[in-house]
């Protein structure tokens, strides 16, 4: 028995259909792909990022949001929306919607069973390519662990890890730390 040929649709498509629809999904050339929740370990872990960051960047030029703002990569033809994510300077929009990030800082993805080895993979690839981003950080949600991507000077990329809870998450960029305990503090 023969496949149905998958449908592709226009990135002006893709946004039509998101900006109805009640549920997220995501855009990678051509396809889109609808997201599930996420667990009470995944959540957690979020919202304890999301204070730590917000409580340390109040007052400065940065600011974090949760998994609702969506980001472009245009180089990849990627929509999506990261657990967590910085802006470092004015927000760039790709329309007068307000609701595509153009120039994350920082962005974060908070790994389940179901999304980790696409965030490991090939969502680190498309990341990679957005030229305002300066580090890329995966936290486990089922262990004590992270790997965080950081952009050197000459715009090479390279990493960390970390599995202990005595171990400290830096995020040089924006002269943020935090043990890994805050980060999975209530699990």
């Amino acid at each position: 028995m023969s496949q149905p040929a998958l449908k592709y649709y226009t990135e002006e498509e893709y946004l039509a259909f998101e900006r109805a629809s009640q549920e997220k999904h995501e855009y990678y050339k051509g396809e889109i792909f609808g997201m599930s929740g996420a667990s009470y370990k995944h959540n957690v872990i979020q919202v304890n990022i999301i204070t730590l960051l917000r409580s340390h960047l109040k007052g400065k030029n940065c600011r974090p949001f949760g998994s609702d703002l969506r980001v472009h990569s245009p180089k990849k033809s990627l929509y999506t929306y990261p657990d967590v994510l910085v802006v470092c300077e004015e927000p760039k929009f790709a329309d007068d919607n307000f609701d595509t990030l153009l120039n994350p800082a920082i962005i974060i993805e908070i790994l389940s069973p179901s999304t980790a080895n696409y965030d490991r993979t090939t969502k680190l690839d498309l990341y990679l390519e957005i030229e305002s981003l300066k580090e890329y950080i995966l936290i486990d949600s089922t262990r004590t662990f992270f790997v965080h991507y950081i952009k050197d000077n000459a715009g090479k990329w390279m990493y960390e890890k970390a599995d202990d809870d005595k171990d400290t998450l830096v995020i040089a960029s924006l002269g943020f730390s935090a043990p890994l305990a805050d980060i999975y503090d209530g699990i």
